[in-house]
Order: structure tokens, then C-alpha cells, then sequence
């Protein structure tokens, strides 16, 4: 597996084109959020999708999927926000808050049926660099290790996942809380489905 190193402070671009033309071919690429480590791949190709749900064991027309955006006016394009859904989004983005909303048609049919999407604006530049690049979304799914030293550990992560990930951006230590996440299907009665490291008043 190819790795990157890359500093959130400094910002890369040779890195990020690398990380994006490997997302472009369908490859998948572990990256840093703003909690965990992430496994992603282009949200608008079937195979990159359908390879990403195969490591992680999960259907994707059951399982809650997430992608990853640059900022909320990328998000707005592949899932429905409306007035009130964005004023609680933008009190809360970019952060470790993932938002439940109603899928956009715009996502491809390996996910047709889904009625909802989470979506992230993670705090964190390399993420949103890498999601403002590739000009949309990342699909993306936090990294399962058990072992929290392990989990904030990007050797062990690129060991972890050597044998089914292509590369991976190695921005240095990542988190070990998970994201907070928040129903937003219906705007007017937010629900909160796991508190996460944001503690979020809906």
C-alpha cells in the first residue's frame, strides 16, 4: 500500500492530486477526519462503492452510508436540506457531526432506494481538501480497530488494512471518539442516534 504523509497545517497538493486520481480509479483510501481514520472512495462510482461495503461487510442498500464533503453547499447537492436542516447544520459544520438527511438522486444506483444519507463536513483540512478536489463527495466509513492506540495509530491502521486498501493519507495521529449523529429526516424534530464526541442541543 502507497502512503502519503501530509501535514493539516500545510496542505500538499501533489499528495491531495495523488489521493484524488487513486479515488478517481476506484481505488480506496484511508484518510483522517476529524475523529477516526476513514476508509473512503469516490461516492458516485458503483464498483469503488460495492468494494468499500465488501471490506466493511455491510449491503449498501441497508446500511447508513456517509459521505464526506467539502463544505455544506457540496452536501446540498446529493442530499436534501432544507431551511431549518441547514441553520442546525452551519451552527455545527465543519465538525464531528454527522448529519442523517433525505438522499439526492444524484447519487449513484448502487444506492437507489436509500431514502436517507449521512453526510460529514469533518473538521479537518486534509479531508475537505481531498472531498474539494475530487469536486464531490467521498463515500466513507470509519476504520474498525478495537485497540484504541491502534485506532489512532496511522501504522497500525495502514497495517491493519494492507491486504484491501490502496493508499492511504497518513496525516499523523487520529482520533479515537466517533462522530455524533443526528436525524435530520424530519427537520422540525432532530433526533440524536448516537452521541458522539459533539454534544449537540437539538
Amino acid at each position: 500500500m502507497q502512503a502519503l504523509k501530509i501535514f493539516p497545517t500545510s496542505i500538499n497538493e501533489r499528495v491531495v492530486d495523488t489521493a484524488v486520481e487513486a479515488l478517481s480509479d476506484g481505488q480506496i483510501i484511508l484518510y483522517p477526519t476529524d475523529t477516526v481514520y476513514a476508509l473512503g472512495c469516490d461516492a458516485l462510482s458503483n464498483r469503488a462503492i460495492e468494494r468499500l461495503c465488501a471490506i466493511k461487510g455491510v449491503a449498501p442498500d441497508k446500511q447508513l452510508l456517509s459521505i464526506v464533503c467539502a463544505d455544506i453547499s457540496q452536501a446540498s447537492e446529493y442530499a436534501r436540506i432544507d431551511n431549518r436542516a441547514f441553520r442546525l447544520m452551519k451552527e455545527w459544520l465543519p465538525g464531528p457531526v454527522t448529519f442523517v438527511l433525505p438522499v439526492s438522486p444524484r447519487l449513484p444506483k448502487v444506492l437507489k432506494g436509500r431514502k436517507t444519507v449521512g453526510v460529514r463536513v469533518p473538521d479537518n483540512a486534509i479531508a475537505c481538501a481531498l472531498a474539494r478536489a475530487l469536486g464531490h463527495p467521498i463515500l466513507s466509513a470509519s476504520v474498525d480497530i478495537d485497540d484504541a492506540d491502534e485506532l489512532a495509530s496511522p501504522d497500525a491502521i495502514r497495517m491493519h488494512y494492507a491486504h484491501c486498501a490502496d493508499l492511504m493519507v497518513d496525516g499523523g495521529e487520529g482520533g479515537t471518539d466517533h462522530s455524533t449523529v443526528v436525524d435530520l429526516t424530519d427537520s422540525a424534530s432532530p433526533v440524536i442516534l448516537r452521541q458522539g464526541i459533539a454534544e449537540v442541543e437539538v
